[in-house]
């Protein structure tokens, strides 16, 4: 297989925000897993788990996107401020019917970004909350003017307002946000949207509920009404995309699968490019210069719970496919750089195809934490042009390309390459060729195994980056550089050169 590298076809810069992440009052997503109270023996800093917030650092989120999902259009924020003893409980009917005493409200929330170093990405209320609600929570938020809000702020224990910048107005407002259609929505959107004010230097950033899809379901025509209707008024527009396996009843086990569905998942994954190109095209013909940014603001796979799990709480294990599903995913979105600037994966901890698991005072990475580690290189460095030749596995739903890559320049003229290799039991034989120059194989690591393997509590480390040496350089002069690349089956490769 053939891949070529031109580092003078340069494309847009590859958005950090990219490789943002999700957590949702469901499950043990927020509390056990990022929350766990001032008072528990767990190692916390304001009840936030330190050992969680020292993997999220190493990782390098950029963002987090919080309260929701569907318990976003049923979230009220003055209920989560003030003495965490007195607030207001509530039923969470989404997620498992259990109660929420929303002990983890907005100022907790805040705590957690700034302990991670990420910005906040805050999911408003439109399903069932009020334009003044909303309202006053911005100002709450980002106010530093003396105000019965920034008052009660105060109160509260903050006197400075917080930079929040990322603000959705809604969430699938097509189903569990309100069951609206595109047209009512965009008037909902633009009304609400109206009443998010600006405080302060900081501009907010309007993201507006964009489309749900599925495998081969691209939901073009909602994207079209809001950009038609909307376009003005924001600054972003999201997507939700899930590669669920089998009908939403019986989506299949997350740890037992077979080779076939091993690959039909992985075809899924690899439809986000298709689903990025299309509702590009659509935002394009009403956005030509690409002003307001695509976000994948939930995506993932999502399995059946792992038995004797609360099925409410949506929680699975992880294995190399789910990294496999990232990696692809990730190529996709970098390649779209030009207007896929943010996307969060679903969901942070405990639910859904999570970095991290934790139970107790335990916690493990998941394959999926490593394939986003292994992809850091990539932040806000500049896509490059790339030719990609490559073999197809047959598959049920389609051929899937058995390599995927990415390719981009850091500022000092290093070129980051990400390549996976979907083949559940080939290596794969890579002749690459950067055009342009001398490079040589700097750094590289890799991280591959069985389909199956998982990291657990009892071993966390069976899954995890190893250095990578299988490079060699065939030839190198002014013109470009030669090299043979193999890489293993069932694996995420980074791979850095260094121009001499």
């Amino acid at each position: 297989m053939r891949y070529i590298v031109e580092p003078r076809l340069k494309g847009a810069e590859i958005n950090k925000n990219i490789y943002g992440q999700f957590s949702e009052h469901l499950g043990r997503c927020i509390y056990g897993g990022l929350f766990v109270g001032k008072d528990s023996k767990i190692e916390n800093v304001r009840g936030i788990r330190s050992d969680v917030v020292d993997a999220l650092k190493k990782m390098g989120i950029p963002n987090l996107r919080w309260p929701g999902g569907c318990f976003a259009d049923e979230y009220h924020w003055r209920d989560g401020i003030g003495e965490p003893s007195t607030r207001k409980k509530m039923i969470n009917t989404n997620w498992g019917g259990v109660t929420e005493d929303n002990s983890f409200g907005t100022h907790e929330f805040l705590d957690l970004c700034d302990q991670i170093g990420c910005e906040p990405y805050i999911n408003l209320n439109v399903g069932s909350g009020t334009v003044q609600e909303m309202e006053e929570w911005v100002e709450y938020m980002t106010s530093s003017n003396l105000s019965p809000m920034t008052a009660l702020r105060e109160k509260n224990g903050r006197k400075e307002p917080w930079n929040v910048k990322f603000l959705g107005i809604g969430n699938e407002n097509w189903g569990c946000g309100g069951s609206m259609r595109p047209e009512y929505y965009s008037d909902v959107y633009r009304r609400y949207q109206t009443f998010v004010h600006q405080y302060g230097a900081q501009k907010p950033f309007k993201i507006a509920c964009g489309a749900g899809t599925g495998f081969k379901g691209l939901n073009l025509e909602w994207t079209d009404v809001l950009m038609k209707n909307a376009a003005h008024a924001m600054d972003g527009l999201s997507l939700h995309y899930y590669t669920v396996l089998g009908s939403w009843e019986k989506k299949g086990s997350a740890t037992e699968f077979t080779e076939d569905d091993y690959y039909r998942t992985l075809v899924r994954a690899q439809f986000v490019e298709e689903l990025l190109s299309k509702h590009d095209a659509v935002m394009s013909e009403y956005d030509p210069d690409k002003r307001i940014w695509l976000i994948l603001d939930e995506w993932g796979t999502w399995f059946d719970v792992e038995p004797g799990t609360n099925p409410g709480f949506l929680y699975q294990q992880n294995t190399m496919r789910d990294a496999l599903v990232a990696g692809i995913s990730l190529n996709s979105l970098q390649r779209h750089a030009d207007r896929v600037k943010m996307a969060n994966i679903a969901q942070l901890v405990n639910v859904l195809q999570s970095p991290i698991l934790t139970e107790g005072d335990k916690m493990v990475l998941t394959p999926t934490y490593y394939a986003f580690d292994l992809y850091q290189k990539h932040q806000q460095n500049t896509l490059l042009g790339s030719l990609l030749e490559t073999e197809s596995i047959d598959t049920a739903d389609g051929g899937l390309k058995t390599i995927s890559e990415t390719a981009s320049e850091d500022k000092d003229g290093n070129i980051v390459i990400t390549l996976t290799n979907a083949s559940a039991k080939s290596a794969a034989s890579i002749q690459l060729r950067i055009d342009g120059g001398r490079y040589e194989y700097a750094s590289g690591r890799v991280l591959t195994g069985d389909m199956h393997d998982m990291n657990t509590f009892d071993e966390k480390n069976a899954v995890a980056p190893k250095a990578f040496t299988d490079v060699k350089i065939a030839a190198a002069d002014d013109n470009g550089t030669e090299a043979e690349i193999s890489l293993p089956s069932c694996s995420l490769t980074e791979l850095v050169f260094k121009r001499l």
